[in-house]
């Protein structure tokens, strides 16, 4: 699995949750700057482990 961060078409950046078989699993919201989305990346690879998984 990896992350990527992607520049879209209105020169915002997001990133996305990539599957080893190519899938995309999930995208994120836009952010203005590069730097954003990285840390949000780095965020959820840091805290996500310990995430609850709940029905909503």
């Amino acid at each position: 699995m990896r992350f990527e961060i992607v520049k879209s078409d209105n020169g915002k950046w997001f990133f996305r949750i990539v599957a080893q078989n190519g899938n995309v699993l999930a995208h994120s919201q836009q952010y203005t700057e590069k730097a954003s989305a990285k840390s949000t990346v780095e965020s959820i690879k840091k805290n996500a482990a310990d995430a609850d998984v709940v029905e909503a």
